[in-house]
């Protein structure tokens, strides 16, 4: 695409690690790219790369309507919406103030400033939902669908950044944690890149619009156990697994479950309990509305980064 032929384009969530690489990528394509950031990120070096990109940065606050009008919007003209918003902890009150809140109000102001289209990104794990954030964005994902605005609705399964919380802790002779056997899940892990990539080409490409869009990195699916051995095999080293049950997990949940009636602050933790658990229990592949059960093979793929090289980066820049 040139740049003649590039959309305007008004970004939401541009720094976080996602949003800064569908701006890239937006930019790469040749659209003109609006950011709206949070005013602490004004000197960051997110920001400044950014605006080193070419990409222009406004400021304000994505939780209040009238900001959004008045120093996103700014009274221009855009081509398109994309929204790379996503809560930050996933507890109920954020979630419902980012997720579904703030994407609901973007929306209104597009409406109103006759913006013709709508790139949502969201998330797989909504399939089967159980969590506050979950339902907030299936929330929004409704409204969106029902706006008269030609849309998108991404679906990524998990990204690199997700699997990688392990790479030091096994680079420091540790085990590798697995829930379980470390069999129960799988996925098709897809990078911020390739996402990103994927989020830009529905601007421009008719058949990814008016549509939920699932979408996974190059295959084949894999499991925890294998993410490990993986990991211990670009190290050198033999694998090593320390197995934690799922039902010390679910004793934990019980726990703050009962603490939440008198602490707000067990209250969360019960929340990030849960989101913990439901990660070590159901894939982040495609899941058949008739059988009920995960299916990776009908999880389309896109890009071609992998994890197994995402891993490799990960231990030559710590080397």
């Amino acid at each position: 695409m040139t740049a003649a032929a590039g959309k305007r384009v008004l970004l939401f969530g541009a720094s976080g690690t996602i949003g800064h690489a569908v701006a890239l990528a937006l930019l790469d394509d040749g659209h003109a790219v609006t950011c709206f950031l949070r005013p602490e990120r004004t000197a960051d070096a997110q920001t400044g790369g950014l605006g080193r990109a070419g990409a222009v940065c406004r400021f304000g606050d994505v939780t209040d309507p009238a900001s959004i009008m008045r120093d996103a919007f700014a009274g221009e003209p855009f081509d398109a919406v994309v929204s790379c918003l996503a809560s930050r902890n996933g507890v109920p009150a954020d979630a419902r103030a980012i997720d579904y809140q703030a994407n609901s109000d973007i929306l209104q102001a597009a409406r109103a400033n006759v913006v013709p289209q709508m790139v949502l990104l969201s998330a797989i794990c909504v399939q089967k939902p159980r969590l506050a954030f979950q339902h907030a964005k299936l929330a929004f994902e409704a409204e969106l669908r029902a706006s008269g605005l030609a849309w998108s609705i991404v679906r990524p399964t998990a990204f690199f950044k997700s699997l990688s919380g392990q790479v030091e802790r096994v680079r420091a002779g540790k085990p590798f944690m697995l829930f379980g056997d470390g069999e129960l899940t799988r996925g098709k892990p897809i990078s911020d890149r390739d996402c990103a990539r994927f989020i830009s080409a529905c601007l421009t490409d008719p058949a990814l619009q008016g549509r939920i869009l699932p979408i996974g990195g190059p295959g084949p699916a894999i499991t925890p156990r294998e993410q490990g051995e993986m990991l211990f095999r670009l190290l050198g080293e033999p694998p090593r697994f320390r197995h934690v049950p799922l039902k010390a997990m679910d004793g934990i949940v019980a726990m703050l479950d009962s603490a939440a009636r008198f602490s707000r602050r067990a209250a969360e933790k019960a929340e990030y309990a849960r989101i913990g658990r439901y990660y070590a229990s159901e894939s982040m592949v495609v899941l058949n509305p008739l059988t009920g059960k995960y299916d990776a093979d009908a999880t389309p793929e896109f890009g071609e980064d992998t994890l197994e090289s995402h891993y490799r980066e990960l231990i030559a820049g710590a080397d």
